[in-house]
Parts: C-alpha cells; structure tokens; sequence
C-alpha cells in the first residue's frame, strides 16, 4: 500500500501503476539484487509512469524522514517502512528510476521448499505472556503509538504514553510509582532511543530498556547499545511478537 501510494503521488498529471507478482530464479535474484540469497524467489513490483527520481534522491529514499513532498504532505516514513519489513522477512528491495521515465519498484522475498511448522506447543499462550507491570512507551507515531498502548493494557500492562523524548524524560522525573520498562523506537526526530535510554538511565535506574524500529540508519546501528546485542524489536508489531519481547524483556536477569 505504502508503494502504490508513492506511486500515486509521483504521478500528478495521472499516468499508470502496475503491480505484478512472480516468482525468480535464484540467478535472476541475484542478477537483480546481488544481495539477494541464492536461492528462488517470490517477487512483488509496482511501477509508475510518473516523474521519477535522480540518483541522489533514490539513495535516500529509505531514510526515515526524508521526504520531497511539500511541508504536511508527507512524513518520509513510508518507504522506511517498506525496508523495514522487506528486510525483515529477509529480503531485498530493488529501485529502477530516471527523471522523467518513472518507478518501478521491485520487493524480493525467498522462498522455502517447505511451509513452516505451526506454533510450537512449547510457545505461550498470549494469556501467559500478561503482565501488570508499568511500561514507558515512546513513539513519535501517533497511530503506532495508540495501537501499541492498546495491545500492551488489554494485556495488564499499566502505559505511560510519551510521543517524543522529552515527554518521556519528563513522565520518568514525575511519575509517582516506579517504571519497570522503556519501550521506545530508534529512530525518532531530535533524539535517537539510544540516546533517550541514556539519559532515562539515572532517572529510573531499575527499569529495563527495549528498543523498537522498522528501520535503522547505518550509523545508528554502530550506537554500542545497539551493536553489543541490546534487545531489538522489529515493526511492524504483532500482539504476540510486542508481548513476546516484552515478557521476555521484564522476566530477563
């Protein structure tokens, strides 16, 4: 969806979108995007007739933020997004562009020989993976944010929403009980999680810290929390994998 809407918009005069699925040679994967595994693929492409980007815009477009849209037409999240999901479920994503001559982009996914075993009896119920204890939430998505909340109190969890980082630093100075986890996304404007989680450090020195993100910059990923093994959410969230990450996380020595 974020892809066809991108599309949409690069094409203002009107023009065509097409998406088409198929499937790829393990060569023909890698003669499209050599990072691809060397196995078969399944593809997605959506393409449109509209204006296209030059090379300095197209490798930025999966920056978070980065948008060439007009101010309060856009967020620059979208195709962020879109990487991180990509990425993800172990994928790659291929751009073909040129000013004038439009889009097309090109999502790979490998295939599997076999479908993948149901749930593991040895797996918890959603049910056991309840809680009662506080967590500070921080996300600067207002819609994530709400849906985020929502999964972790129909499950016990007592929420201190903050949608920036310094809402958060002043919930965790004036918050009367105690905080037994932050909850925060990477990559946020202002002030990166990593940096959030430092600074929160001596306010709540007993809370545990889990990071969330769709996507994560390149330097961002060199920040020693992240790159020592801190633990690591992926977007989008499911109930089970939020509640998953978060039992684990608390239950953690």
């Amino acid at each position: 969806m974020n892809l066809a809407v991108n599309a949409r918009d690069a094409m203002p005069g009107g023009g065509k979108l097409t998406i088409a699925t198929g499937t790829l040679s393990a060569d023909q994967a890698l003669d499209l995007a050599p990072a691809a595994k060397p196995v078969r693929h399944a593809f997605l492409s959506v393409a449109d007739t509209g204006t296209g980007m030059d090379e300095e815009t197209r490798s930025r477009v999966f920056e978070p933020f980065f948008t060439t849209k007009e101010q309060g037409k856009g967020t620059g999240l979208g195709l962020a997004v879109v990487f991180g999901i990509v990425k993800q479920s172990g994928g790659e994503i291929h751009i073909r562009t040129s000013l004038g001559s439009g889009t097309t982009f090109t999502v790979l996914l490998p295939s599997i020989e076999e479908r993948p075993p149901d749930q593991s009896p040895e797996e918890p119920a959603e049910a056991a993976l309840a809680g009662s204890e506080t967590v500070l939430l921080v996300e600067d998505e207002p819609p994530v944010l709400r849906v985020t909340a929502r999964m972790l109190r129909e499950n016990g969890y007592e929420v201190l929403e903050a949608s920036h980082p310094e809402q958060a630093l002043e919930l965790a100075r004036l918050h009367p009980g105690r905080i037994d986890l932050v909850l925060t996304d990477v990559v946020m404007p202002g002030m990166a999680g990593p940096a959030l989680s430092r600074l929160l450090a001596p306010l709540r020195p007993s809370a545990k810290v889990l990071f969330m993100t769709g996507y994560v910059d390149p330097a961002l990923a060199e920040d020693p929390l992240l790159s020592r093994g801190s633990p690591l959410l992926r977007k989008p969230l499911t109930n089970r994998s939020l509640l998953q990450a978060v039992r684990r996380r608390l239950d953690a020595p």
